[in-house]
């Protein structure tokens, strides 16, 4: 039994811990600046990005957020050498939490398609695979 993650919001000083955390995890993108996304999500009324810690350090992230009907999560990450010792699955309840605090619903995840490890990870936590098409288009390069 692992233990238990303290959570609480994202702060100034955690940013460079918590964008190498990302990178730890391979979730940073070159067509992604985290600074950037950090602070866009911290000025948004509707998000923020939530930090687990294990004695003192940061082991564990999620950007969290909702457009008024549906929650999103961003940057999901639990420190690689932790995995799989229950931090992922007490990141997802806290962030569903947060949701729920906000009066949201339901939550969507968008994965990879190739990522079978994650998939695996959110089916263990119930999520399913609905039938939709997922489209985007870029507005600021």
């Amino acid at each position: 039994m692992s233990q238990e993650l303290s959570f609480r919001p994202f702060a100034d000083q955690d940013e460079e811990a918590v964008i190498s955390l990302w990178e730890r995890c391979g979730l940073t993108r070159p067509h992604n600046d985290p600074v950037k996304d950090i602070a866009f999500a911290r000025e948004q009324p509707a998000s923020d990005i939530l930090v687990g810690e294990l004695e003192g350090g940061i082991v564990a992230s999620v950007m969290v957020g909702h457009d008024g009907h549906r929650g999103t999560l961003y940057y999901v990450s639990v420190d690689p050498d932790l995995q799989g010792k229950g931090y992922g699955r007490q990141l997802m309840r806290h962030a569903e939490g947060w949701l729920k605090a906000q009066g949201v619903w339901k939550l969507n995840l968008l994965l990879r398609a190739d990522n079978e490890k994650i998939r695996a990870f959110y089916e263990a936590l119930g999520y399913e695979v609905e039938p939709r098409l997922c489209m985007a288009r870029r507005l600021i390069d």
